[in-house]
């Protein structure tokens, strides 16, 4: 019996991949002059200018190219749109609702970076780049809330068994400094004597020998940690973490169009 050869029609619509990046980090302003009066969770978002959800702002991210891998497109989106080059790099999860994207269906693999204050000064800013509170997001396009609320959700618990806010910090740190990151990520004030208590029996700081000078205060003990934080998932050996110069300004265009 000849087989047919007739090709067998497609109905199903094609299924887009892409990467997106919840960037957290501990600061007090926009970098723009707008302050709050205690440091809290901050990330930057981007500005979409195109359908759908034309104008309003959503996470870092971009399609995933036939050649890279997850961790080179998070990173590379990172580089592209805000300059940041984060130390802690971990995948979150994988979002893909059949109705999160109005114009087709798109699959989102997720990853969240932390850095630190100092690296945050550094990010690209501009009328399309900009960081907002963690509690005060504007309205995001897709499922983005959703998603920086699931990564929200994940930090917090981490950091109750781990040394994740490492990333946060510089390698040496006062108890103040630590504690001041964890009241900012649970949004709750914390006994300073109960805090060193449990600090200093987890395991995971050890006491140095520096001191901490030039304050209003006395002169405060440093810390570090037990061991390193490193990128969970790092770009790949010898590939470039950028898909464009990262010496020239991303246009407006090439800022903001990332998909779901």
């Amino acid at each position: 019996m000849q087989r047919s050869t007739t090709p067998v029609e497609q109905t199903d619509p094609q299924v887009g991949l892409a990467v997106s990046t919840v960037i957290f980090t501990l600061r007090a302003d926009d970098g723009f002059g707008a302050t709050d009066p205690q440091p809290g969770i901050w990330l930057p978002l981007v500005r979409r200018i195109r359908e759908p959800y034309d104008g309003l702002w959503a996470l870092p991210g971009g399609p995933l190219g036939a050649a890279e891998s997850l961790a080179d497109a998070a990173s590379s989106t990172l580089e592209t749109t805000t300059s940041l080059r984060p130390r802690y790099l971990e995948q979150l999860y994988a979002f893909g609702d059949l109705d999160r994207s109005p114009a087709e269906r798109v699959v989102s693999i997720v990853y969240w970076a932390l850095v630190g204050s100092d690296e945050a000064k550094r990010t690209r800013l501009g009328q399309n780049v900009r960081w907002f509170p963690a509690d005060a997001l504007p309205p995001l396009a897709f499922d983005h809330r959703d998603i920086v609320e699931y990564a929200l959700w994940r930090l917090r618990n981490k950091l109750e068994y781990s040394h994740i806010a490492h990333a946060f910090l510089g390698e040496t740190f006062t108890l103040s400094e630590l504690r001041e990151v964890h009241e900012a990520v649970l949004q709750k004030q914390l006994d300073p004597a109960n805090f060193r208590r449990q600090v200093e029996s987890s395991g995971l700081v050890l006491q140095t020998d520096e001191l901490r000078t030039g304050g209003r205060h006395r002169p405060a003990r440093l810390y570090r940690w037990t061991q390193p934080v490193t990128r969970p998932e790092t770009p790949s050996p010898g590939r470039s973490t950028s898909r464009r110069p990262t010496t020239s300004t991303p246009t407006t265009r090439q800022q903001s169009e990332e998909p779901a």
